[in-house]
């Protein structure tokens, strides 16, 4: 995370909510084999981060009970330093990152389907309302024999950490500027952010 304390996110329900909106991450941790890292679709459910992954992914055999550290971001966007109004500024970059740690524990088969039911009603909700999949529609026995090819994951926080760096730091007339040149350059999520950064400080 960002050392600047400017920058510190430490609301973790609106991280975990962040996490679980953003709903993809890197997962990594360290095992006798190496260092290993996973891009999963995760879950924010009660508290928990859930996860799966493929039985044959090299991380596999190397996440029940090893510590993790999941890693989640969300909207970021190069900065350049023409925008600012003071003088002296360098380019940065704009973005919001969640890490969360814990122990990875692996879920029984009762659990992983409610986690692959609950993923699917969560982003079909998003992309198709009026007619969501299920696994209703595939044919007798082929989601059972398909979910034996993958082992899922439940993680207990211990440690979340939050950056969001929309220029919060800066003062009034670099905001309006960040926000100007944010727009020009097509990123309207990005002026959004510092807006909302902004009023949460007025």
């Amino acid at each position: 995370m960002h050392p600047n304390r400017a920058f510190d996110w430490t609301d973790s329900e609106g991280m975990l909510r962040f996490a679980h909106e953003q709903s993809f991450a890197h997962v990594f941790t360290a095992a006798a084999g190496g260092l290993f890292v996973v891009h999963a679709p995760v879950l924010a459910v009660e508290g928990k981060v859930q996860f799966h992954v493929s039985r044959r992914n090299r991380i596999a055999d190397s996440l029940a009970g090893q510590r993790v550290l999941i890693s989640i971001t969300g909207r970021h966007a190069y900065q350049s330093a023409n925008w600012y109004m003071s003088r002296n500024q360098v380019p940065t970059w704009h973005y919001e990152a969640v890490e969360i740690e814990g122990i990875a524990r692996d879920m029984t088969n009762g659990e992983l389907v409610a986690f692959l039911d609950r993923l699917s009603e969560t982003h079909e909700e998003r992309v198709e309302p009026g007619s969501p999949w299920t696994r209703r529609k595939m044919e007798p026995g082929r989601f059972e024999a398909m979910t034996k090819a993958i082992i899922g994951f439940d993680v207990e926080p211990d440690a979340i950490r939050g950056t969001r760096k929309f220029n919060q730091h800066k003062d009034a007339g670099d905001l309006e500027a960040t926000i100007k040149g944010q727009l020009r350059a097509g990123r309207d999520d990005i002026a959004e952010a510092v807006r909302e950064l902004k009023r949460r400080q007025q």
